[in-house]
């Protein structure tokens, strides 16, 4: 058992590493100094991801189902809380993309600082954020699954409230009050299961162990409170409607990270703590889960075909894939559970590209609108490129990471597990493989619309000589552009130009990703199978026969 434990420092070192570095930038520099604040947080979360990298390489892939790295001290006795920590396949490939991501979006910002500014401000907030983020994954027991789960609300709170577009205060607030609501009573279930179960702490393991003999119709209760919980962060419908407000208005990096990460610890909550603490609570619920699941698939898709706002496109196909992340985990299989898992880092990854990507667009263009977007190809040939790629990934072409999450989760729904309606589950599958189709038109029909065809009159020139000339269409045109003059302070978009080397730096490792992990899932599943076979287990024995 030793050789799991030896470098244990590793989790704490990786998950609280970024908060010494918020704290550098925060004490260590000063506000007017740019540069500064930038390095300090560049390095440190290039330094996270290495000690990441070493947790890759150390990790035991033998024995993925165990817990590795294991830690478990005593924190706050008195509420027998522990400061308890492990990795294991389930949570190892969404920690490091936590790494990552933080990592790349940093690299991002050098060039692309949003508007309002304050670097020191904007790099101690992502590094804090990355601290909630990690400790998440590793938290081995509720009360610090919740500091953790809780920590990650405040600095995004801020990122959109500050740095966000021009609803940032609504979008910010109503994503505060979205999360704090469904944590009040994910807070309330955890504490039922606590005293339901008279554990003698708050560990994961304990939990898992006594979970199984609480009543069945009390199950059903506490499984509720945790589902609120965890269903607004996903977002599953009809919880999701603080998502599209979000991530339209937050500020590029705000929307990667939202979309690449923190909606993944609504569904890691479910795999990791719902359904083992509560099997019968989660056989229960999980025609409903399986339900709301694909009325989001479809939802989604739908609410994707009505967009005229590239971000809010993108923000509302997240609504779609992440239904079939909650099909699969719905179904209790383990086929279902390990395409859920592979579902939410390919989601992580096309979809982070894509935020990425509108990101850079509105830099440029200083819009979002589709119909004001045109022939990107032709101005951007490689941009325009780097879209399409993202767009196919993101519909689900085999061969890139997208289609992993999405295909075995249909097909997992064939055959639920423990009992589960068959009759229910394979209508589910028929609807949700109808949702890819939409996906495939909501995704061509916006790459069609803003790469193809030649600019738009609007951004065709490059002088004002043309700007001047537009002749009748200089009327709609400056009625189009009054709303974004402010952000656009050439009056003239010369600034409409390729990819750039920052770009490249963050996004190369993104489209890298994207095709390994198509080409070669079983990367992934490999590292997450062992774990899910031993969850689907421990579930089964909970399941009276």
């Amino acid at each position: 058992m030793n050789n799991l434990t030896d470098n244990n420092w590793l989790l704490s070192v990786g998950t609280f590493l970024p908060l010494l570095g918020a704290l550098a930038i925060m004490f260590g520099t000063s506000r007017d100094d740019d540069r500064t604040p930038k390095v300090i947080g560049i390095v440190t979360a290039a330094v996270t991801m290495v000690i990441g990298i070493i947790t890759l390489v150390l990790f035991d892939y033998g024995q993925s189902e165990k817990l590795q790295f294991f830690v478990d001290v005593e924190w706050i006795s008195v509420i027998s809380s522990n400061y308890t920590i492990g990795l294991d396949g389930i949570s190892l490939p969404l920690y490091f993309l936590s790494m990552v991501v933080t990592f790349l979006v940093m690299i991002y910002t050098w060039d692309n600082m949003p508007d309002a500014g304050n670097p020191k401000a904007f790099y101690a907030l992502m590094l804090i954020l990355q601290t909630g983020m990690a400790g998440s994954f590793i938290a081995q027991d509720l009360i610090l699954f919740f500091v953790f789960f809780e920590v990650v609300l405040l600095p995004m709170f801020f990122m959109i409230g500050v740095w966000g577009g021009e609803q940032r205060k609504y979008a910010s607030l109503k994503f505060f009050l979205y999360t704090m609501f469904g944590s009040a009573f994910m807070l309330v279930a955890f504490l039922a299961l606590f005293f339901q179960t008279g554990a003698e702490s708050f560990g994961f393991a304990q939990l898992v162990e006594a979970g199984a003999s609480i009543d069945r119709d009390v199950q059903i209760w506490i499984f509720a409170g945790m589902f609120l919980g965890f269903a607004v962060k996903v977002p599953m419908f009809p919880f999701h409607t603080w998502l599209p407000d979000a991530h339209t208005q937050a500020p590029t990096q705000g929307s990667v990270i939202l979309a690449a990460i923190l909606l993944k610890l609504g569904t890691y909550g479910f795999v990791r703590i719902a359904l083992p603490m509560l099997p019968q609570g989660a056989k229960a619920w999980a025609p409903v889960i399986g339900i709301l699941a694909v009325v989001g698939i479809i939802y989604g898709a739908l609410g994707c075909l009505a967009q005229t706002d590239m971000k809010r496109l993108i923000a509302f196909s997240s609504v779609a894939h992440m239904g079939f992340v909650m099909l699969g985990i719905s179904t209790l299989t383990e086929f279902g559970i390990n395409a859920a898992l592979f579902g939410m880092v390919a989601h992580g990854l096309i979809t982070g590209m894509l935020f990425f990507l509108a990101g850079s667009i509105k830099h440029r263009y200083h819009t979002l609108e589709i119909k004001r977007l045109s022939g990107m190809l032709i101005q951007m040939p490689r941009m325009g490129w780097i879209l399409g790629f993202a767009a196919m990934a993101s519909l689900g072409l085999p061969g890139l990471a997208g289609f992993w999450g999405e295909f075995p989760a249909i097909l997992s729904a064939y055959q639920p597990n423990f009992g589960l309606s068959e009759v229910l589950f394979r209508t589910l599958m028929v609807i949700a493989a109808v949702g890819t189709v939409l996906a495939a038109g909501y995704l061509l029909w916006l790459y069609q619309r803003t790469a193809f065809g030649e600019p738009t009159d609007e951004f065709a020139g490059h002088s004002d000589a043309e700007h001047a000339a537009g002749g009748s269409h200089g009327v709609a045109h400056s009625l189009s552009s009054a709303a974004n003059v402010h952000a656009d302070d050439h009056g003239d978009h010369e600034d409409i130009h390729d990819v750039q080397l920052t770009e490249w730096i963050a996004w190369t490792p993104f489209i890298i990703a994207i095709v390994v992990f198509g080409v070669y899932p079983q990367l992934m599943f490999k590292v997450m199978d062992p774990a899910v076979t031993e969850l689907v287990r421990t579930i089964g024995q909970g399941i009276p026969q």
